[in-house]
């Protein structure tokens, strides 16, 4: 098990991160015309794109649906870093729930905002601009909690649960899908992610064991992980084109952090392929 390391990358500068490049990821990722700016995931009975960007959604949605209502209220789920609201919106669409999205980018929150009008869903779906280790008094008691691609993100992973403990009702869940560091001698792999870590503004790419032992530090229980790594997309054409494009595009004037992000992503293919990184989905229970 390896400790959290020292963040390197501080609110504000994650928050630019996403402010400069939100707009890309929505208008060139291939999951931007449904929010999705997180990964496709062709796991088992995905037979289309579409759902491949909404794997994870329906796992939490699945869990969502075995929990059992509270006096008789919509569940009141709340998304941990929400981006520009498309997971929110997704599942609010199909399950009676009330959701509840944070980010820390204005760009995000305006994009959100936007996107919960237009899909009819402002009655039952709020995004926050906010910190998510430090959770404004709005946001309330969750049933059900999740982080899609943002936990590594932030700063202090021991504050994260912490506010998550808090968050949380009596026996609450708690979902965390990213990426994980894993075992490895390569003289290669610290190179790689690195790269991966600068690129995409990390700083807290944990190993499973550190994640579930902070996790039951807090009082959690580890329900279980699933490896989703074998089911991501590598090595594909554009893939391939970026990476050999990249030495070229850091030549232009002034691209400083304007191509972070693709040098993070190729970083981070090359650790996915190699096996230095997972890609997992974490679920976790807050004590009755």
């Amino acid at each position: 098990m390896t400790s959290p390391p020292a963040p390197r990358f501080d609110p504000v500068e994650v928050r630019d991160y996403y402010d400069r490049h939100t707009a890309a990821f929505v208008s060139r990722g291939q999951g931007g015309d449904a929010g999705a700016i997180h990964r496709a995931v062709w796991g088992p009975g995905v037979s289309h794109r579409a759902q491949a960007f909404h794997y994870v959604e329906d796992r939490i949605g699945e869990l969502i649906q075995e929990m059992p209502a509270v006096d008789g209220r919509p569940l009141h789920i709340v998304d941990l870093g929400c981006g520009v609201a498309g997971s929110a919106c997704y599942l609010a669409a199909r399950l009676p729930v009330r959701v509840t999205g944070i980010t820390l980018s204005p760009v995000q929150a305006r994009l959100a905002h936007t996107r919960i009008g237009e899909a009819g869903l402002s009655d039952r779906v709020v995004c926050i601009e906010g910190d998510y280790n430090d959770l404004p008094p709005e946001v309330g008691t969750a049933d059900l909690a999740y982080a899609i691609e943002s936990f590594v993100h932030g700063p202090a992973p021991d504050r994260f649960l912490e506010q998550c403990r808090r968050l949380l009702r009596p026996d609450g869940v708690l979902v965390v899908c990213d990426d994980f560091r894993r075992p490895t001698t390569d003289p290669r792999a610290a190179r790689a992610i690195e790269r991966f870590c600068r690129g995409w503004h990390v700083n807290a790419l944990l190993d499973r064991d550190a994640l579930q032992a902070l996790a039951v530090a807090h009082g959690f229980t580890h329900d279980s992980t699933v490896d989703l790594s074998p089911y991501l997309e590598l090595g594909r054409a554009r893939d391939r084109v970026l990476r050999a494009l990249l030495p070229l595009l850091n030549l232009l004037p002034s691209s400083a952090g304007r191509f972070d992000y693709l040098s993070g992503g190729s970083a981070l293919q090359e650790c996915l392929a190699q096996g230095w990184v997972g890609y997992e989905m974490a679920t976790f229970r807050a004590p009755g």
